[in-house]
């Protein structure tokens, strides 16, 4: 069984979602909050495996509140997907940094809200490939953030590289696999491999990791 709190300033968003979520067989939501406040303290206490989390939010936004449930958390615990109303909503990619595990937006079907909470809590990212690279381009591009450094990458083989390289392009192990021609096990092994030695937790984080380094070129 999924566990999952549902974060939302607003009441309606926020029990509609959790009437749809709670209606699909193998998740059960055991709380609700309207701010980032009540949702560090929810999930504290309840523990939930995935947090549905809005961004836009009075008293904490989901940003800090994000990376604070992630920061008292052990490590793999509890997964947070971000809502976001537009998808080049450009605090999506700070959420990520704060350690949310992907996004979805708002006007999402309810299969897709369901399969986004299913995929998190498995813990994978959830990067819709084409969203995924045009928002974090184009935020890097606003920001005119500086590349930073990333001595992670030093201790890559050049398959790990490679590896690296396509999940920020938004590839699933799948697909890496047939990129590469490899065997999907294979695959998995070396993102292992790539999220241990670079010290991150999953592939949101990895994606960031690979704009934020150079590896990946904004806009390529």
């Amino acid at each position: 069984m999924i566990t999952v709190l549902v974060v939302d300033d607003q009441a309606m968003v926020r029990e509609g979602f959790a009437a749809l979520l709670a209606a699909q067989d193998g998740i059960e939501v055991v709380g609700v909050a309207a701010d980032g406040v009540v949702a560090v303290s929810q999930a504290a206490a309840l523990k939930p495996d995935v947090v549905v989390m809005d961004i836009r939010m009075p008293r904490m936004d989901g940003i800090e509140a994000t990376r604070q449930i992630v920061a008292q958390s052990e490590p793999g615990a509890v997964h947070v997907l971000v809502l976001t109303t537009f998808d080049l909503d450009d605090y999506v990619v700070e959420a990520l940094r704060a350690g949310a595990s992907g996004f979805l937006l708002k006007d999402a079907e309810t299969e897709q809200l369901t399969e986004a909470v299913r995929v998190v809590a498995r813990g994978e990212a959830l990067l819709a490939p084409a969203v995924t690279k045009r928002l974090i381009a184009t935020y890097l591009e606003m920001s005119e953030a500086p590349l930073r450094p990333a001595v992670e990458l030093a201790d890559l083989t050049p398959r790990e590289l490679e590896v690296l390289t396509l999940i920020a392009e938004g590839l699933s192990n799948q697909e890496i696999a047939a990129r590469l021609y490899l065997a999907e096990p294979t695959v998995k092994s070396h993102v292992s491999h790539v999220l241990a030695k670079c010290g991150i937790r999953d592939r949101a984080q990895a994606v960031i990791l690979a704009y934020e380094s150079g590896l990946v070129r904004a806009g390529r």
